[in-house]
């Protein structure tokens, strides 16, 4: 065949061909980027809520922390799914599909987000009994205003986020990275106006919050529809398939079951945080203290590892197109420097959470309660201690969504989640109280980790003996 002739690889393309170490610098700075600044939509408002209200206020941020994870649990539920799959499919040359799969994502999406709107703002008060706050806890009703807002803009968050990992799925990182980016800046020029000028409080955040998701919803959708896209939007074309639809579940199942299982683990966690609390502190509203407190150490363990949710999907598409495309040993090489890198972040946030909790706490909470202050550093500290392991856990438990095998990848990532955590928070609950809540996550970050290596040697072994 003349050169005339031959396929111009395409962005798609490209990723069974340059070498694999550029491959993922190039989609995990843009990952990176997108993820952290992803993180700030909610760290900023934290930070802005409790130098700009109190640090009650920031106790009622906690209490929406788990239906936050479970509006996220669906939005990757078919955007990670629908990305893996059309990663896949693109490395199969099918690439009718993977544009039947785009189309597919926007429908599940827009109605994941109107049911959720619909039974959020119905039974609002309801859910929010069920958040884990003690009766006449002062952060409920900061909850309650803060999270009434934030669902105004559910449809629009689940479409943005969801179709962010589609975009990268198709070779261009930097369209998520620029959506993120605007709604972040956005998101950090309106907290302060809100909450400082306008005096809206904790409302003034949440507005601020789904002003900026909207903003980076319309870049999202407006390049699917662009030419530039490998495959794009064509609501007019869709053809509703069930088998798609089940398989864009199947690769998003892992996502989904670990960030509902977080939120249902959140519940249980901010639940033991009141009940203990107030004997451990030895204030009377120690439960709101207690949820203060670990409202900052969960905001800085999001920082940390946000960079590694980047790196974790700046490998996907890698991953996902050179298995499809049976290149095994390029699946090998990216997967041991997703490791490395990931595993280099977690470290560094390891050293400053050990090294310089207060400087962290002072960030969100200048001038804390003497309780709060004498609390957050020691949690900070004892939650993080396996923070240096965590980047391989979550690196090898994608490993296996991508070469087709979910139900183990949530079986990884519900160990430590769900599994191991869970009697974990009852039992040295019950033993030592306040104390023992906050180190149950180290524990069972332990089991996971052990168990996590035994199956990644296994299927590496699998791998090398099928290149």
């Amino acid at each position: 065949m003349s050169d005339s002739l031959k396929k111009v690889p395409d962005a798609a393309d490209k990723l069974g061909i340059e070498p694999v170490g550029r491959l993922l610098l190039r989609f995990s700075l843009p990952a990176i980027t997108g993820m952290l600044v992803n993180a700030l939509y909610n760290v900023v408002d934290r930070i802005f809520v409790g130098r700009g209200v109190n640090e009650v206020a920031l106790g009622g941020l906690s209490l929406v922390m788990p239906l936050m994870s479970l509006m996220m649990a669906f939005a990757m539920f078919f955007g990670i799914g629908s990305a893996n799959l059309i990663s896949i499919r693109l490395g199969q040359s099918r690439r009718q599909e993977a544009e039947n799969t785009l189309n597919h994502c926007i429908f599940l999406l827009m109605g994941a987000g109107i049911v959720l709107t619909v039974l959020g703002l119905t039974f609002l008060d309801e859910i929010l009994s069920l958040m884990g706050a003690q009766e006449g806890s002062l952060s409920l009703e900061y909850a309650r205003h803060y999270f009434k807002i934030i669902l105004y803009g559910t449809v629009w968050m689940q479409v943005g986020f969801g179709l962010s990992h589609c975009t990268r799925a198709q070779g261009f990182p930097n369209v998520t990275m620029i959506a993120m980016i605007m709604g972040a800046v956005l998101n950090i020029i309106l907290d302060p106006i809100f909450i400082f000028v306008f005096h809206w409080g904790v409302e003034g955040a949440a507005w601020a919050t789904i002003i900026s998701q909207f903003v980076s919803c319309i870049w999202i959708i407006s390049f699917c529809f662009n030419k530039k896209a490998v495959i794009r939007l064509n609501p007019a074309g869709f053809k509703p398939t069930f088998g798609i639809s089940r398989e864009i579940m199947a690769f998003g199942s892992p996502q989904f079951l670990m960030h509902f299982a977080l939120s249902a683990v959140q519940i249980l966690i901010n639940t033991s945080l009141g009940w203990y609390g107030a004997d451990a502190l030895g204030v009377q509203n120690g439960g709101d203290v207690a949820l203060s407190g670990m409202n900052i150490v969960n905001s800085f363990a999001m920082l940390i590892l946000m960079p590694v949710f980047g790196i974790n999907q700046g490998a996907q598409p890698i991953l996902g197109y050179n298995y499809g495309a049976k290149k095994f040993d390029r699946v090998l090489k990216a997967y041991l420097l997703a490791i490395t890198a990931a595993t280099s972040v977690c470290t560094l946030g390891f050293i400053a959470a050990q090294g310089f909790p207060m400087p962290l706490i002072r960030l969100f909470v200048p001038d804390g309660s003497a309780a709060l202050n004498s609390f957050a550093p020691w949690a900070i500290r004892v939650t993080l201690l396996m923070l240096p392991f965590s980047g391989f856990q979550i690196v090898s438990a994608n490993m296996f969504t991508v070469t087709g095998r979910p139900r183990i990848s949530i079986l990884l990532n519900m160990l430590r989640q769900c599994i191991v955590l869970i009697p974990c928070l009852v039992i040295f609950g019950k033993i030592w109280g306040l104390w023992g809540v906050v180190a149950a996550g180290p524990v069972a970050d332990t089991f996971a980790l052990f168990f996590t290596g035994t199956m990644i040697l296994l299927e590496i072994r699998k791998l090398r003996s099928r290149l």
